[in-house]
């Protein structure tokens, strides 16, 4: 096995790892998923956010995306309204009941995160950080192959 394989592979455990736990932490204690989690953070940090600037960021498919959608609409915490410009895109927001969720889970978040990155040095763990924030730049950077790596 190459070095750069290793490296993939630890980062694929160790994200995996981190999402479960995070996912079981908010799971546990509002009944949020750490997937609906995420969606509703882009929702709410992008200004007339709609279904495709959550495929972009999220790397997956429209169908997947919009299903998420569904769900969180079904939930109560998030609404769809016409595009002002493009009637055939709905712009997407989070309903009151949605936004105080997504108040009370970024701290379970942090906290969750804070407790298992503990053991890591701080100046080491910002190491980490700033390669994988180089990485994640020159990665969506380049061709975008379609989601699950299938042809598009």
């Amino acid at each position: 096995m190459s070095h750069v394989t290793r490296v993939f592979t630890d980062l694929v455990r160790v994200e995996t790892r981190l999402y479960n736990a995070v996912n079981a932490r908010l799971h546990s204690e509002l009944g949020l998923s750490l997937g609906q989690f995420e969606f509703m953070e882009i929702i709410d940090r992008v200004p007339g956010c709609r279904v495709l600037d959550i495929v972009r960021e999220v790397a997956i498919t429209v169908g997947a995306a919009s299903k998420a959608v569904d769900r969180l609409e079904a939930a109560g915490w998030c609404v769809r309204s016409a595009h002002p410009q493009d009637r055939r895109s709905s712009v997407l927001g989070l309903t009151p009941e949605g936004a105080r969720l997504l108040a009370l889970s970024r701290p379970e978040v942090e906290r969750e995160l804070a407790t298992l990155t503990a053991a890591v040095p701080a100046a080491e763990f910002d190491r980490v950080a700033a390669t994988l924030a180089t990485l994640r730049t020159a990665l969506e950077r380049g061709p975008q192959p379609a989601p699950g790596g299938l042809p598009g």
